[in-house]
């Protein structure tokens, strides 16, 4: 059964930092997209960042320059670290990866979520 773990959110004030870390266990044959999705109260959830086995990234406008998402690929872990967070950043974060197990099919995993609040 392939889970995801996230850990390392929290309460920051404005312009602080958090790190964000993913891991993926399980009977995993390969791991392609990760990524950190993030959902705030009442609105939908939207990417937040995304990193290929290769080390490609895509950034939502909103975070570019103050996120850096990246991962190890011996670890099964993605991280994102969040520097000069905003208030608007409060959410619950998401991990996202598209894995292959040994004995199913491709698809998307969700891990449960991590909160991050930032005060102003």
């Amino acid at each position: 059964q392939v889970q995801l773990v996230e850990s390392g959110g929290g309460l920051v004030q404005a312009g602080g930092s958090l790190r964000l870390s993913c891991a993926a266990s399980g009977n995993i044959f390969s791991i392609n997209l990760m990524g950190w999705y993030r959902q705030a109260p009442g609105k939908q959830r939207e990417l937040v960042a995304a990193i290929t086995t290769g080390g490609s990234t895509n950034y939502a406008d909103s975070v570019k320059a103050r996120f850096t998402i990246s991962r190890d690929n011996a670890k099964n872990t993605v991280y994102l670290q969040m520097n000069s967070l905003k208030p608007e950043d409060t959410a619950v974060y998401y991990c996202n990866a598209n894995i292959a197990p040994m004995t199913a099919d491709l698809r998307d995993y969700w891990g449960q979520g991590t909160q991050v609040t930032v005060s102003s």
